[in-house]
């Protein structure tokens, strides 16, 4: 087994951005894909780390890149002025979202026709507002997500399957959140399944988060079931 990666630029509009395409050259051919969307922070080494992992289940994982080539937070205030644009203008978001789908799609390790998407945090809400958009993609997955109806979406029917993996006490998508996003998703008639993750906080996956303060708090059990989840739910869309 040997994964390979590059580097991929890309445009929306004016803006140049870079995701990372990984695979693993042992699996023949072109195979299904998988986006990877990042966290409030920008692309790093976490969301390449995950990709990594989903190249070696036999997929083309792509790690995308929403803020701008080289353009990364690397403190919470900094972090915050980097997404809060995107949260205030989801159609900003949906479309920078769909050029990152469509350029996985053109990769030569990438089927087409078989493409998923997994966030994290921001990017969890990201996948999200990739299903919202009635997008024709095999599924979404949403780890510790933010759930925020976009409010630009009315009358819109969600193709993808939907998986939420979800830690109970994330302070950033309440009990409350967590209802009003499957009120939405049903009525939009999506296929959608919620794993809640009881005594866990927001950035379950992430070793790094340790700030009970702020409510992200990494929990090695959740990060292996949600991992399992998520494994399950590829190899099931990806079946037919």
């Amino acid at each position: 087994m040997s994964l390979q990666h590059r580097l991929v630029d890309y445009t929306d509009g004016d803006s140049v951005f870079e995701g990372r395409i990984v695979w693993d050259d042992s699996f023949p051919g072109p195979r299904p894909g998988v986006l990877v969307a990042h966290a409030w922070g920008g692309r790093s080494d976490y969301e390449d780390g995950k990709a990594d992992g989903l190249a070696r289940l036999g997929y083309a994982a792509f790690a995308l890149d929403l803020y701008g080539k080289g353009v990364r937070g690397s403190r919470p205030e900094e972090n915050g002025a980097l997404m809060q644009p995107f949260l205030d203008d989801r159609e900003m978001l949906q479309q920078r979202l769909l050029v990152s789908l469509a350029t996985l799609r053109e990769q030569p390790e990438v089927e087409e026709s078989r493409t998923a998407a997994v966030g994290f945090c921001f990017g969890g809400l990201s996948v999200l507002d990739i299903a919202r958009t009635g997008e024709d993609i095999a599924g979404v997955v949403s780890v510790h997500g933010l759930f925020g109806a976009p409010g630009n979406t009315s009358g819109i029917t969600v193709k993808a399957k939907v998986l939420a993996l979800h830690g109970w006490n994330d302070p950033m998508a309440t009990p409350d959140d967590v209802n009003s996003l499957a009120a939405e998703l049903s009525a939009m008639g999506a296929d959608w399944q919620l794993h809640a993750y009881g005594n866990t906080m927001h950035a379950f996956t992430n070793p790094a988060a340790d700030n009970p303060d702020m409510g992200t708090v990494y929990d090695a059990t959740a990060d292996r079931r949600s991992w399992q989840a998520t494994m399950n739910f590829l190899e099931e869309i990806f079946s037919g």
